[in-house]
């Protein structure tokens, strides 16, 4: 091939590739802001909560101890009775103890205890890992999980793109022995100046913004389900009993007890203790895992059914604490107990990224971090969005024109199906843009010539 035809050839690759940055961009650019937004304030959901939910979740350290776990949750189900679900310790001694409690409406609640005193000091509805319904709603739009399974898979398919956008985008950005490539912003005003904005910003923090992606897609339904399936199938991902296939309860009450009527040999032990409500035996329970040294602001969930177990969980700011522990409802004893330590490779490394990604494992400065990786994001989506504004024509979207050179679509193709491989929802929708190209550049080669 000649120098022409080289050269010819990689100006339409160019061109063909600006064509998609540009579509793809503008295509995604409202949730990268969205995505960006929200997991920029959960990234300090913590400090929010302990800010808003103040009068609930502190109280005064006492020097006295803590009443025990018994006691505590009795006094949640007295004031909020119901089905009790799980009980988290006061992680810290100016924290209140919190009693998650499932109403006879179905919902479940959570009720903060002060743990000197007993005192309820009022009640939530329970937000899960999310610790309030503020930061619920806020983990919730970060995934678009309100627009149920397809909100999942288009915010999978954004990620997806913005691993493809920086790669793209850096392509875009190369010197090639122009003057381009820069690394400051030169423009004064105009397009130029949003146009070296959005490279100069995305230059320095391209290797942040894949890794937030990457750490973030284990959570979602089809890269994260294949992932997690695949390194479990291999032996590189989290064993049983850590995240699922629990172990079970199997010991009838005739093996626990030395004397019981013969008709309750069979079943299995009922739950009472302090109050109606309270599984027998969950101060031996807490007694057992805290002895076993799990990490502070662990959270313990009762049994449910014959066969269920008590199970206690931490997922700590020092990740090298994270723990499950479960133990059989009947004897107390530990029928499992696993740390970080034991899991595969890819679980491992699963495990924190997702810490990182989060904002947990090095404290404030990972927390500042990935902030102004968010903001980061959010300065390219409007820097982006301000250049299209200002080259589109009156009445006209603006989008580059397709190049007349027929290798560009069957490289689209390549690139959809390579990309496929690793992304799934982004390759198919590749194959759509890449379908949409080949119509438009064959309507346009077979439309008859005006004399």
């Amino acid at each position: 091939m000649s120098d022409t035809s080289t050269r010819a050839a990689s100006s339409a690759l160019y061109r063909a590739v600006w064509r998609w940055h540009f579509i793809a961009g503008l295509l995604i650019l409202p949730f990268v802001i969205i995505i960006a937004v929200t997991g920029g304030i959960y990234l300090f959901k913590d400090e929010i909560n302990n800010v808003a939910y103040r009068d609930l979740r502190i109280v005064a350290p006492a020097e006295t101890a803590a009443l025990p776990a018994s006691t505590l949750t009795a006094n949640a189900l007295e004031a909020h009775p119901g089905e009790l679900k799980a009980y988290h310790p006061a992680p810290s001694p100016d924290r209140a103890a919190e009693v998650k409690i499932k109403g006879a409406d179905g919902l479940k609640n959570s009720v903060f205890v002060n743990p000197y005193t007993g005192a309820v000091l009022g009640t939530l509805w329970d937000g899960g890992a999310s610790g309030s319904p503020a930061m619920y709603v806020v983990r919730k739009l970060h995934s678009l999980e309100y627009i149920g399974w397809f909100g999942n898979r288009v915010i999978e398919a954004v990620a997806g793109w913005m691993v493809l956008l920086t790669a793209t985008g850096i392509y875009l950005w190369w010197p090639r022995g122009k003057a381009v490539g820069t690394t400051t912003i030169k423009a004064s005003k105009g397009r130029p100046w949003w146009r070296d904005l959005h490279a100069v910003t995305g230059i320095y923090t391209a290797a942040f913004i894949v890794f937030l992606v990457m750490t973030g897609l284990p959570w979602s339904k089809v890269w994260g389900g294949y992932f997690y399936d695949s390194a479990y199938a291999m032996g590189l991902g989290m064993p049983d009993g850590y995240w699922s296939a629990y172990p079970k309860s199997t010991v009838p009450t005739g093996d626990v007890l030395d004397r019981s009527p013969w008709i309750m040999e069979k079943q299995p032990m009922p739950e009472s203790a302090a109050a109606a409500g309270v599984p027998a035996g969950i101060d031996q329970v807490v007694a057992t895992v805290e002895g076993l040294g799990i990490a502070p602001g662990y959270a313990l969930n009762v049994p449910s059914g014959e066969t269920g177990v008590f199970t206690a969980s931490v997922y700590p700011d020092d990740i090298t604490q994270e723990r499950v522990i479960h133990l059989d409802q009947y004897t107390g004893e530990v029928l499992y107990d696993a740390m970080l330590a034991d899991l595969g490779a890819l679980g491992w490394a699963a495990e924190w990224g997702v810490s990182i990604h989060m904002g947990q494992a090095w404290g404030l400065a990972n927390q500042l971090v990935l902030l102004g990786a968010c903001v980061a994001m959010i300065t390219m989506a409007v820097a982006g969005g301000m250049m299209w504004w200002k080259r589109r024509p009156v009445g006209g979207i603006g989008v580059p024109q397709i190049p007349a050179d027929w290798r560009i679509p069957r490289t689209l193709l390549v690139m959809a199906v390579v990309a496929g491989v690793f992304f799934p929802l982004v390759g198919l929708t590749l194959i759509v843009l890449a379908a949409i190209e080949v119509t438009i550049y064959l309507s346009r080669r077979n439309r008859p010539s005006v004399a």
